[in-house]
């Protein structure tokens, strides 16, 4: 009983540590970026969440991307790192003569650290109703201890 409370406490503190690096990454990734109102202001940020599930044991990720064609996005994982990247674009501009602009066009890029080993060779993409849906399964893991027969041999 004593282990499983360590283990729990020790997956809590890696994910806080986890959700810590992510808000932080969101800190500069805003810090970094111009204004909107200054008019400099090129791409999105698109919103993202991520979650784990045990059964079946998966990460989805969604991302949300009104208005983005599905042929300007390209998603790639590198380790256990997530890539979304694309451009939405701003429709034709011809014969307007904009009042405001708030909608943000431009390309956008998103690193999602996964935390885990996924099995690329299986994931799923879905994009409904501007929603992009990522689910990773984990990959299986290797033993982590494993017997091995030793054969002793004698020389004669």
């Amino acid at each position: 009983m004593k282990r499983l409370k360590r283990y729990r406490r020790g997956v809590a503190r890696r994910d806080d540590v986890d959700r810590l690096q992510g808000e932080i990454e969101e800190l500069f990734d805003e810090l970094w970026r111009v204004p909107t109102f200054s008019g400099l202001r090129t791409g999105f940020r698109p919103q993202v969440d991520c979650f784990r599930t045990q059964e079946p044991p998966e990460l989805t990720v969604v991302i949300e991307l009104p208005g983005v064609d599905p042929a300007d996005i390209q998603v790639a994982v590198r380790g256990r790192e997530l890539l979304i990247e694309g451009v939405r674009r701003r429709p034709n501009a011809a014969g307007r003569a904009y009042h405001r602009v708030e909608i943000e066009h431009g390309p956008f890029q998103r690193r999602i650290s996964l935390g885990d080993d996924v099995d690329v060779e299986k994931a799923r993409t879905t994009l409904e109703r501007g929603m992009l849906t990522i689910v990773l399964p984990l990959a299986a893991r290797p033993p982590q201890l494993a017997r091995v027969a030793i054969e002793v041999r004698t020389r004669s």
